[in-house]
């Protein structure tokens, strides 16, 4: 049976003088209907004291739903997982539909963060990267990961490391530079006032007023700045690699090690963060990095910072060191020097 709609819409095309054919053909109905409502007076009524039926949508089966309960089960377990890490785990399940199903469900199960208020200010290719350490726990320790993302590109490096040393940060920006084949212009760094240096912590204020940090950076050419005032506008770049870290990579995974830890953040660098659409560009990382930042950054230097007052490795292996001259003395017991003493008196 034919809704209310169509016969109005039939009513009202006759009286505009459209033929039994036309009508047909916009209703979407055959003509033998168009000809039943007429004779049979159908659309004499007064169709307005008809009263209006609507009944339900019949339920359509999705693909998500015999994963519904898995999803949640996550969820409930590790509430910040994104629904990229789990429409790839139900994908390997078996999950044959889109990554749309998967992403409206977890956004009903789980409330919509809120919208940033501060909007954060962009900088041009190759000028800044940003720096900050992020505290992870796993089953044999607390380690930290270093991540360093270029503010343009939004391409990210990382690395986990055991402790907040001077040297595992000098370590890995100068890797973080081999990673980028470049060095920014400007690096830009929160206080940090828990960075240790040799076991003493820096008391004395920002990272950036450290002699030989201030020193690091000259060798590799490019300025300092401290993440000061404006933290929300300043350091945005850096703390939502942050949460994405943890989201999209950490949380939900078991590791077996530090090197395990490690190896699998260096491909999920390569196969998920730099090759994912950003949500802020609209851009791969990659292809952003690509096209405009990589020539944009100044060249590397040509050896590693020397480190002050540290010997050289192989220097230190192949000298032979002095000998240590030898004395001896000899031993005589208390008895020997009272007769000493005695005869002096």
């Amino acid at each position: 049976m034919h809704g209310r709609e169509k016969r109005v819409l039939l009513r009202d095309y006759l009286d505009q003088g459209f033929t039994k054919t036309e009508l047909a053909r916009k209703l979407g109905v055959s003509r033998a209907t168009v000809y039943h409502w007429i004779r049979t007076h159908q659309l004499d009524r007064d169709l307005d004291d008809e009263p209006v039926r609507y009944t339900p949508r019949p339920p359509v089966e999705c693909k998500i739903d015999p994963y519904r309960d898995w999803i949640q089960t996550r969820l409930d377990e590790f509430p910040q997982l994104s629904a990229v890490r789990l429409f790839e785990e139900i994908r390997r399940a078996g999950y044959s539909g889109g990554y749309t199903q998967v992403k409206d469900f977890v956004r009903s199960v789980r409330p919509r963060p809120g919208v940033e208020p501060v909007r954060r200010f962009e900088t041009p290719p190759g000028h800044q990267a940003q720096v900050d350490f992020a505290c992870f726990r796993l089953p044999w320790g607390r380690r930290w990961a270093l991540l360093v993302v270029l503010a343009y590109s939004r391409l990210l490096w990382l690395r986990f490391v055991e402790r907040q040393t001077m040297a595992a940060l000098f370590a890995g920006l100068e890797e973080a530079f081999r990673f980028f084949e470049g060095v920014p212009h400007e690096i830009l760094f929160d206080q940090m006032r828990a960075v240790v240096v040799d076991d003493q912590r820096l008391d004395g204020g920002p990272l950036v007023t450290n002699a030989e940090f201030a020193r690091f950076a000259h060798h590799w050419q490019f300025r300092t700045r401290a993440c000061r005032p404006y933290r929300a506008q300043t350091k945005g770049k850096v703390e939502r690699p942050i949460r994405y870290l943890r989201e999209s990579f950490f949380y939900g995974r078991t590791f077996a090690n530090d090197d395990d830890l490690n190896e699998r953040a260096a491909r999920w660098l390569e196969t998920t963060a730099n090759v994912r659409c950003h949500a802020t560009t609209q851009q791969r990382p990659i292809d952003r990095f690509e096209q405009k930042e990589r020539a944009a950054l100044q060249p590397l230097a040509r050896r590693p910072y020397p480190r002050l007052g540290r010997r050289d490795e192989d220097s230190r292996s192949t000298t032979t060191p002095a000998p240590v001259p030898s004395v001896d003395v000899e031993r005589r017991s208390l008895r020997d020097y009272d007769r000493v003493v005695g005869a002096g008196r």
